[in-house]
């Protein structure tokens, strides 16, 4: 397998790692530079989680500006600025363009693949890469990073792959993602080089990702250490099979951390096989997980009326109750017959079965509160086996935001979710991985 040198490592071929190659080999190209820039992947094919991303159709940025797009990003901003600028949201759809894949953006500001396929915008990336002069290798699973000191003081990176080949290099980028999807190759292994390289990891969590109501996976008795993890793979209980695939449009969502209300959402919500998910059970899943894994007491409530008043809204459904009551068709039924026929009017038929089930003593006169308030208590979450980014990372501290070198250590840069950052659902951590990915590579071709 033999010894390799480099001027440039960059650990992890996915979108921070490819766009750090992207952006070194052209930045030495540009200045006439013969420069080597070598993309270790341990995976056979680069951008597996991209390839997932938006259900396969990848939702790779959004086009909204910095103020508005900043508020999706977590927990600090602002750390992200620079980068942000230096390769925005527009800047990236022109790169994408300019190597070959067209993109449309749709509701929300977000943008795809016109195609809307996600192979589309790893081929694209990695075509990016290599035309600019990056020698991207896959099935190299690095084993061993370590720094040395040198005698000129300059920082020498060495790296060893499983296969037994090993490299050694001036300017190492660590670009290996999370913890999220580790089928994909995200395995945390960036977290473990980092601090044996002295940087402090902010603790790990994982965000965008299901919450599961109390009552809705069967047997769910959670190890000491789970600290209320609870496997994808659980099954449902009746209750659970009664909500799962039902999707809510336009509703409210509250999320209350031991009984005071932390976040108010509104938008599209979907209960799944794992739990609470779509865009805004997303939003709050965040907030949720870190409050559960910190032994806080984490609570719901859903809106399903969220454009009307309660006591509208109790005007509304008392007229509709004494129709139905003074309707003859009825006259003979019994009230919770009568009853089903109420809430058909005001529910989904699909959901009706579970609201039921979780309002036993509920009647026409309290079904307003109940729609406006529909209360559930969390008792876990989904990990990192189906979330979709991991929250916490590198401490940004310790990394300096104009360029991505670490403050330790001249020579390292980090890029994309192995920094302590993480963003919303809809095209957000994409970006944020493009734009870190992006100034590490031209950073470190300087």
């Amino acid at each position: 397998m033999g010894n390799h040198s480099a001027d440039i490592i960059i650990i992890g071929g996915g979108a921070a790692g490819l766009m750090a190659g992207a952006g070194a080999a052209g930045r030495y190209a540009e200045n006439g530079i013969d420069g080597k820039v070598i993309i270790l992947e341990k995976m056979p094919r680069p951008g597996r989680k991209i390839m997932i991303t938006g259900k396969g159709r990848c939702n790779f940025t959004n086009v909204k500006a910095w103020n508005e797009f900043s508020s999706h990003i977590h927990p600090k901003p602002n750390f992200l600025k620079h980068s942000f600028y230096n390769l925005t949201s527009e800047g990236m759809i022109s790169f994408l363009e300019s190597n070959g894949m067209e993109s449309v953006v749709e509701r929300g500001d977000r943008a795809f693949p016109a195609s809307h396929l996600a192979s589309d915008v790893v081929d694209t990336l990695v075509r990016a890469a290599e035309q600019a002069g990056a020698e991207l290798c896959c099935n190299k699973e690095v084993s061993l990073c370590i720094s040395e000191s040198s005698d000129d003081t300059e920082t020498l990176f060495r790296i060893r792959c499983k296969d037994g080949s090993q490299y050694s290099c001036r300017k190492l980028i660590i670009c290996t993602g999370g913890m999220s999807y580790p089928k994909t190759g995200s395995t945390g292994d960036g977290y473990r080089w980092a601090g044996a390289m002295g940087h402090s990891v902010r603790p790990l969590f994982p965000s965008l990702t299901a919450i599961v109501p109390r009552g809705y996976k069967e047997d769910v008795q959670n190890a000491p250490d789970s600290k209320g993890h609870i496997h994808r793979s659980t099954p449902l209980t009746e209750t659970g099979s009664s909500l799962c695939g039902n999707q809510l449009k336009n509703v409210g969502l509250s999320l209350y951390i031991d009984g005071n209300m932390v976040q108010d959402e509104f938008g599209d919500l979907d209960f799944t096989d794992g739990g609470i998910e779509g865009p805004i059970g997303f939003k709050v899943s965040r907030r949720c997980v870190n409050a559960v894994i910190n032994g806080s007491k984490a609570s719901i409530s859903i809106d399903l009326k969220p454009a009307v008043e309660t006591e509208d809204l109790t005007v509304r459904i008392t007229t509709l109750w004494n129709e139905i009551s003074k309707d003859k068709k009825n006259a003979a039924k019994a009230y919770k017959d009568r009853f089903r026929i109420l809430l058909a009017k005001v529910l989904p038929m699909s959901l009706i079965p579970a609201f039921l089930k979780l309002n036993p003593n509920i009647d026409h006169k309290s079904l307003a509160k109940s729609l406006k308030d529909w209360k559930f208590e969390i008792s876990g979450y989904v990990g990192y086996e189906r979330s979709v980014i991991t929250a916490g990372g590198v401490s940004l501290d310790e990394i300096t935001a104009k360029t991505m070198e670490s403050k330790l250590i001249p020579g390292l840069y980090f890029a994309g979710e192995v920094l302590d950052l993480d963003a919303d659902t809809g095209g957000y951590n994409l970006q944020t991985a493009f734009s870190t990915g992006y100034l590490a590579g031209i950073s470190a071709a300087k």
